[in-house]
């Protein structure tokens, strides 16, 4: 009987053992290991459920790892399609759509919440792997399912009631001033209306709502969390989140956020305190508020990747995109820590103009040591449109805050 030898080779964490080819084959050692490797991790079909910016950056962190990826999205032009192997235009929000996508994946992912849910139970029920499971996209969806998660779960958050009409409001003016934010559908900033004088009622969202006690903080901040098909859990260092006061968007994020190391930690186990709860796997976003005193309270989550992560490319060890893949896939989850600190600003479309789309002032930024351009491939621009991202990277957070500063005041996303 010939016995086979094995070499050890280490790929990420892995100890992968290698039969060696007969002496007498024609191959090379090296040439027979890639052929075991590539087998290793190609195959794998992936679906992504969105072809927007965020897709599209999933993507080109797949790329590396050999995944042949489908892209779903309604817009026949969306930032996905030049990049994935295959483009469905449909609604991800369909069920027989959404079904028919999905039948010859091995794994689905979003990269948007508003997707058909019971289409994924479905697909998940059939033996297809769907990260993050269908369920917690079902929480998220719900921003008041969302409120009593955290409330059943011993989760601090602002306090809360949950309406099913406008007219409601009325019934409850001594818990103003409150944000009434729509249970379902609101995004980027919109389905949110503040309120804190009985004559604001006027301006109040119709349909099922949440009432959010308004709560006086120091400073937004996000923290995002990865956790693997083994319940490896991987944190990010959380990031200072700077929102847009017009729009309710991120308008600006600095990384890692100034806060001291008491806060940090608290942040961070809240993080992974949320994905163990849920038993996520994929990456979870967690958006938190500082008070004065030190406490934390959790505003909103996002199981997908996130607009407070984009500096992840150039500023950490590992990208959110690329700590996606390794959890859905049962990788073995990268090194989080910062690189260097950092900051993200969103490109916007300037208030005023709308039109085929021209960046003032790029190539000038472009210029900047430590400036990374993130364009989306949207050909059109109209007012608050994310458009775009720079990451700007320095040696300290002030030389970062200086530099997004003067990238800040000479970008600006224009119309022709």
């Amino acid at each position: 009987m010939r016995f086979l030898h094995y070499h050890i080779c280490k790929l990420s964490h892995y100890h992968i053992f290698v039969p060696c080819p007969p002496p007498l084959v024609p191959l090379c050692f090296k040439s027979y290991l890639c052929i075991v490797l590539n087998h290793f991790y190609n195959g794998k079909k992936a679906g992504i459920l969105g072809g927007g910016q965020l897709g599209r950056m999933l993507i080109q962190a797949g790329i590396d790892l050999n995944i042949d990826m489908s892209v779903l999205d309604p817009d026949a032009n969306a930032p996905c399609k030049p990049f994935c192997n295959h483009f469905v235009q449909g609604s991800f929000k369909d069920y027989e759509t959404v079904l028919d996508f999905g039948k010859n994946l091995d794994v689905l992912t979003i990269e948007i919440e508003h997707v058909n849910v019971d289409a994924l139970q479905k697909l998940e029920a059939q033996g297809k792997d769907v990260f993050p499971q269908p369920e917690i996209i079902r929480i998220v969806q719900d921003k008041g399912l969302q409120k009593q998660f955290y409330r059943d779960n011993n989760i601090p958050t602002s306090d809360f009631i949950l309406i099913n009409d406008a007219s409601e409001i009325k019934d409850h003016t001594d818990f103003l001033p409150v944000f009434q934010k729509v249970r379902t559908s609101g995004y980027d900033g919109r389905g949110v209306q503040e309120m804190n004088t009985i004559g604001d009622i006027d301006k109040a969202l119709q349909g099922p709502s949440v009432l959010e006690k308004k709560v006086d903080y120091e400073k937004e901040i996000s923290v995002i969390v990865a956790r693997g098909k083994n319940g490896e859990t991987s944190v990010f260092p959380p990031v200072d989140m700077i929102l847009h006061k017009e729009k309710n968007l991120l308008s600006y994020l600095a990384s890692p956020a100034e806060i001291n190391e008491t806060v940090e930690r608290n942040a961070q186990y809240l993080a992974r305190e949320i994905a163990g709860k849920l038993n996520l796997v994929g990456i979870l976003a967690v958006e938190m508020f500082l008070l004065p005193g030190g406490e934390l309270l959790v505003n909103e989550i996002a199981p997908r990747p996130h607009n407070s992560g984009h500096q992840t490319i150039e500023g950490n060890i590992t990208s959110q995109y690329a700590q996606l893949w390794k959890a859905i896939l049962g990788l073995p989850l990268g090194d989080p820590d910062t690189i260097r600190p950092s900051a993200m600003i969103n490109l916007l479309g300037e208030d005023g103009y709308s039109g085929d789309v021209f960046y003032e002032g790029i190539e000038e930024a472009m210029t900047i040591s430590g400036v990374y351009v993130h364009l989306y491939g949207k050909l059109t621009t109209k007012p608050f449109r994310k458009m775009g991202h720079i990451t700007i990277t320095g040696n300290t957070l002030q030389e970062v805050h200086e530099k997004a500063k003067h990238v800040e005041a000479l970008v600006k996303v224009k119309s022709l």
